[in-house]
C-alpha cells in the first residue's frame, strides 16, 4: 500500500514539474540574451608600396601607406582589395556595403631625377574624401566604386571602379584579381599633367592643357594570408595604363611612361572594441 502511494506521488510530481516551469516562463519576463561584450572590430595596418615617383613617371619609389577599416563586431571580415581606401561600412546588408572613404596621395616630383621635371615644381600631397559602395554579385565576385573629392594637392573628383574575383585557397590563403578603371575631372588632373607657359619656359616642354575623363585602366592581383584570427599579411601588384589626355601629356610622352606599376606588401591587426555609449 505504501509503495503504491509513493508511486502515485512521484507520478503527480512529474506531471507538475513542466507546469511550474511554464508558469515561470509566462510570468511576463521575456528572455533577454546577454549583451555583446564588443560593438566594433577595428583593423589597423601599414603597407609599403613601390610605386611611380609621380603620376606618369617611369621610375618608382617606396612609400608607406596606412590601412584602416571598421566593421560591426561579430560580422565576417570583408575582403579588402589593393585599391580600397580607408573606409567604414555604415551600411552593411550582406551583399552590399556603403560608407565614407578616404585616400592619401603623396607629393609629386620633388625627388625627380630630371631637371626638366623638377623645374615644373612640386605638387603637394592631397587628401581625397568621399563615399564608397560595393556589391557582391556572388560570394566570389565583388564590384566596388569610390567617388572622392580632393583637397590641398588637387581639388577635383576621382572615381575608382574595381572588380575582383576572390578565391579562398584553404582556410588561410585568399587570392584575388580583376580589372580597374579610374575616372577624374579636370581639376583632379591639371596639377599632375598640365604644363603652363611659365613651366614650359623653365622645362623646355611644350604647353599642355589636360581635360577630365578616363585617367587610366588596368588590372591587379593580390595574395593574403591569415596567420591568426587577428594577424594577416598580403602582397599585391597593380598595373594601370594612363589613357586619353593624361597619357598625351609631354610629361608622360617625353619624361615618363604611360605604363604604371605598383608592387606592395602589408600587414594588418584586428581587435575588438566597445564604445562607451
Amino acid at each position: 500500500m505504501r509503495g503504491r502511494r509513493a508511486a502515485i506521488a512521484a507520478f503527480v510530481a512529474a506531471l507538475s514539474a513542466p507546469t511550474v516551469a511554464s508558469a515561470g516562463e509566462s510570468d511576463g519576463r521575456a528572455y533577454v540574451p546577454p549583451a555583446s561584450p564588443y560593438d566594433w572590430t577595428v583593423t589597423l595596418g601599414a603597407e609599403g608600396r613601390e610605386e611611380p615617383l609621380f603620376q606618369g613617371s617611369s621610375r618608382e619609389r617606396l612609400r608607406p601607406y596606412p590601412i584602416f577599416a571598421v566593421r560591426r563586431y561579430g560580422t565576417p571580415e570583408p575582403f579588402r582589395g589593393p585599391r580600397d581606401g580607408l573606409d567604414v561600412a555604415l551600411i552593411d546588408e550582406g551583399k552590399y556595403q556603403v560608407g565614407p572613404v578616404g585616400q592619401f596621395v603623396w607629393s609629386q616630383r620633388e625627388n625627380a631625377d630630371s631637371p626638366a621635371v623638377r623645374s615644373l615644381g612640386n605638387v603637394p600631397w592631397a587628401a581625397e574624401v568621399g563615399i564608397f559602395a560595393q556589391y557582391w554579385w556572388a560570394p566570389w565576385l565583388r564590384t566596388r566604386t569610390e567617388v572622392r573629392q580632393g583637397f590641398h594637392g588637387h581639388h577635383g573628383i576621382v572615381s575608382d571602379i574595381t572588380t575582383d574575383a576572390v578565391v579562398p585557397v584553404g582556410p588561410q590563403l585568399t587570392l584575388s584579381a580583376g580589372p580597374r578603371l579610374t575616372l577624374a575631372t579636370t581639376p583632379a588632373l591639371t596639377p599632375y599633367f598640365n604644363i603652363t607657359p611659365a613651366q614650359a619656359v623653365r622645362s623646355g616642354l611644350p604647353i599642355y592643357d589636360t581635360k577630365g575623363g578616363i585617367r587610366s585602366y588596368g588590372a591587379g592581383a593580390q595574395a593574403r594570408y591569415l596567420w591568426t584570427p587577428q594577424w594577416a599579411t598580403h602582397v599585391f601588384v597593380e598595373y594601370e595604363r594612363l589613357s586619353g589626355e593624361p597619357a598625351d601629356s609631354p610629361l608622360v610622352t617625353q619624361k615618363g611612361s604611360p605604363d604604371q606599376v605598383t608592387i606592395g606588401f602589408g600587414v594588418t591587426r584586428s581587435f575588438d572594441i566597445k564604445t562607451p555609449w
